[in-house]
């Protein structure tokens, strides 16, 4: 293993490929990602309202209870 001042070269380089894999994996996935949000507003569904339903499954149930109980208390101060 080659060092220069002190860094293994050979094993930096192991995780930078690694890493750069990962990227372009995530990438492709992103692209995927992409794609099904479109075919959905291709066959009428209202995209940002499939992002928020995506964001909101992610959440744990009572976070997500204490976020609507907070929406719904600010919209009440603000007369909506």
């Amino acid at each position: 293993m080659s060092e220069v001042g002190g860094v293994a070269g050979d094993r930096l380089r192991s995780f930078v490929e690694r890493i750069e894999r990962l990227e372009e994996e995530k990438a492709g996935i992103a692209s995927d990602i992409r794609d099904i949000y479109a075919e959905a507003k291709g066959t009428g569904f209202d995209v940002k309202v499939l992002r928020q339903i995506v964001r909101l499954r992610k959440m744990d149930q009572a976070d997500r209870r204490e976020q609507e109980e907070l929406l719904d208390l600010y919209q009440r101060a603000l007369d909506m």
